[in-house]
């Protein structure tokens, strides 16, 4: 691997590792005692499958997002890469609405504008490298099952 191509896949993993990193600053201090008095929904999982499914998630991103990054010389990533920090920046804003603010309303929003992004940066990335799209349904489907906690959630409470 070159040197170039290396320091891509570093950059591209740790990018979205650091989003979640600091956005589980938000989590971290709004689970103790907020969230752990709300009515949980049916599907609730414990607290512990959440780190590290995001965990993957993001390396999921990462993976996907050196795929389409790689390939700027040959195809025009621009939008896609746009698209990609976008929802990161949605990723982000949405620990914070929902476990800093502790607003689930306002969360619930973001979570919807998230969902589409992500749906776009996944048929994005795909018509430029189809590996990088597919990567990213793991998160879309995360995330839709993320969207109806977040309503539930809101609505019990």
């Amino acid at each position: 691997m070159k040197k170039n191509n290396f320091l891509k896949v570093v950059i591209s993993i740790i990018l979205p590792l650091l989003v979640g990193f600091f956005g589980s600053f938000f989590t971290r201090a709004g689970i103790s005692p907020w969230y752990e008095t709300l009515k949980k929904p049916l599907l609730n999982p414990p607290g512990f499958v959440f780190g590290p499914v995001w965990t993957v998630l993001y390396i999921l991103m990462g993976v996907a997002f050196y795929l389409v990054w790689k390939k700027e010389k040959e195809k025009n990533v621009t939008l896609p890469l746009f698209v990609y920090g976008a929802q990161l920046i949605l990723n982000f804003l949405w620990s914070f609405f929902f476990f800093g603010i502790q607003s689930p309303e306002t969360a619930f929003v973001i979570i919807l504008l998230l969902w589409i992004l992500i749906l776009f940066n996944m048929i994005l990335f795909y018509r430029i490298q189809k590996r990088a799209g597919y990567l990213f349904l793991p998160y879309l489907l995360w995330v839709s099952f993320a969207t109806y906690l977040n309503y539930s959630l809101w609505i019990l409470n």
